[in-house]
């Protein structure tokens, strides 16, 4: 899977774009490796302005992400919050503060399905780059790792944007983090006067404008066993999560990468993803991690009140089984 001229299929990564005879030169690409994964991006360029000078647009941008928010970096401003002595309140810069006000809106309106402070658990589990383990985790450590787990410990203040550190707060913001740094990569291209675009993130992706020609950005959603799902990126944002991409396994037992803080381990019902659509990517990509760890029949009910557009596929036996809420444009079911 991978993404084509004017179609990307949610779940994979970015491979180069192959140029269709009828593509006007002005029509561009550009791609290369950020936060683990890849990135791509196709855009408009009828000024031809130079490609280098776009492209450092968009890796500055995805650079600021990295030194805030990544947390595989010891210097960046989330690991320095990690290791900080309990009892200390940090002031974020404007981009952390911006993907935990939405972080915290949503782990307030969903009980805890997504967890800021989540980082001990997921490392109990086996994934992040504190992973403690292979295995399964012991009663003991998922004890303590529990213990330091809870969004509402860190006394978010959202008009300061600052946090506290209480003591063993292990901050991980996978889950919408990625999304936030395509947002912030289509503001830099914004500031070059590019209105047409299709930005792409290890599988996270937003489209502004429309393709030369005046067709809208295309994606095909793929997994459901219906057939893949076109869906128009019409100055949308689209975004995938499930448990086809990291896994583990110890003595017989199969999990997955999303842990349920509310809960303290992976999530171990049918859905096999959930793929959402908001203006914004860091929406989105809040949204799918949410969703997922409600399971389809709570975060089928969370996404029909809150009005989100989302299409969840689950395990089935025979086959595979797909559903879509209200929100979901009826042009993407077919």
């Amino acid at each position: 899977m991978g993404l084509s001229f004017s179609t990307w299929r949610a779940g994979g990564y970015a491979n180069a774009a192959v140029p269709r005879p009828a593509d006007p030169a002005t029509l561009q690409q550009l791609g290369g490796e950020t936060m683990g994964t890849t990135w791509s991006l196709r855009f408009d360029n009828p000024r031809m302005l130079p490609l280098a000078r776009v492209r450092e647009a968009v890796e500055s941008a995805l650079g600021r992400v990295i030194a805030q928010m990544s947390h595989w970096e010891p210097d960046s401003d989330i690991s320095r919050f990690n290791r900080a002595q309990a009892g200390s309140r940090h002031v974020l810069p404007p981009e952390f503060a911006a993907v935990m006000r939405c972080a915290s809106r949503w782990a307030a309106a969903s009980g805890g399905a997504i967890d800021p402070s989540v980082g001990p658990l997921v490392a109990c589990w086996g994934f992040g780059p504190e992973a403690e383990q292979a295995g399964l985790p012991g009663e003991a450590a998922l004890a303590e790792a529990r213990g330091r787990v809870g969004w509402s410990r860190l006394a978010f203040d959202e008009a300061e944007g600052s946090l506290l550190q209480p003591g063993g707060a292990t901050l991980d913001l996978s889950g919408i983090a990625k999304g936030f740094a395509v947002d912030h990569g289509i503001e830099a291209l914004r500031t070059l006067d590019i209105a047409d675009a299709l930005l792409e993130i290890g599988g996270e992706l937003r489209g502004i404008g429309k393709r030369p020609g005046g067709q809208p950005w295309q994606v095909l959603v793929d997994g459901d066993p219906y057939g893949a799902r076109r869906v128009a990126l019409a100055d949308m944002a689209i975004a995938t999560s499930g448990d086809r991409w990291h896994r583990r396994s110890h003595e017989g037992r199969h999990w997955s990468h999303t842990i349920d803080p509310r809960t303290g381990e992976p999530v171990a019902h049918p859905l096999a993803s959930v793929t959402v659509l908001h203006a914004e990517c860091m929406q989105a990509d809040a949204l799918a991690t949410v969703l997922t760890v409600l399971g389809p029949e709570e975060g089928f009910d969370f996404a029909q009140r809150h009005e989100i557009a989302a299409l969840f596929v689950s395990h089935g036996d025979p086959a595979p089984e797909a559903k879509t809420t209200r929100a979901w444009p009826a042009a993407a079911a077919a």
